[in-house]
């Protein structure tokens, strides 16, 4: 049985690897050994995740995903929802997360046929009302904060989205490889993005000069 962790942040300018540490202690507590790990900057909205789906591709059956919480797994609406749990159930992976208490049933061997199946029916659903949950906080806040925007808008306020000081840190960092000669590609690996961010940052700062 192989143990993958799937880390996940919606933007670029957000640390994914956050939750590494307790992962790896969640693993070390129940006797695990995490075989790999997998990482992406990409909303939990998308169905096309290249390492989840570089995940799903790479486990067999009886192989463990875990995950921090299942909106890491899913922001998803419900039909793409039941497509990635298809896919994932299809191939005998098992989902645990540490958010959900029942999915560390998985990690224990049930001899009886019955109550496996009752815990693995329990489970299924648990998971399903966290992932319509975490979709509806995704709605909830979209909707407040486009109700914020236009307000700010209206009053003349609106600034556009505010970079959290993370997030500068990281772009300062880039631009001083940059600036040192160094190319895209290895200037956005250390700042800690993708190579599409930085020429972004690139096309962002011609077009303003």
């Amino acid at each position: 049985m192989n143990v993958y962790t799937y880390l996940r942040a919606s933007t670029e300018d957000q640390d994914a690897t956050r939750a590494v540490e307790s992962l790896q202690q969640f693993a070390t507590d129940h006797s695990l050994t995490i075989t790999g790990q997998y990482v992406e900057n990409v909303s939990g909205t998308k169905l096309d995740r290249p390492e989840l789906m570089r995940l799903i591709g790479d486990a067999v059956k009886g192989d463990i995903l875990l995950i921090e919480q299942i909106d890491r797994l899913t922001r998803l609406t419900a039909d793409d929802w039941s497509t990635l749990k298809t896919a994932i159930t299809s191939k005998g992976i098992k989902i645990v997360s540490m958010d959900l208490p029942t999915s560390l049933m998985v990690l224990k061997n049930v001899d009886d046929a019955f109550m496996d199946g009752i815990m693995s029916a329990v489970n299924s659903m648990l998971m399903d009302i966290l992932a319509t949950t975490a979709r509806k906080d995704y709605t909830d806040r979209r909707r407040r904060q486009d109700q914020g925007i236009a307000k700010a808008k209206a009053e003349g306020k609106f600034k556009g989205r505010q970079i959290t000081a993370e997030g500068q840190a990281k772009i300062d960092k880039f631009w001083s490889k940059i600036n040192s000669g160094m190319s895209v590609a290895d200037s956005s690996e250390l700042a800690g993005f993708k190579r599409a961010y930085g020429y972004k940052l690139i096309a962002k700062a011609k077009a303003e000069a």
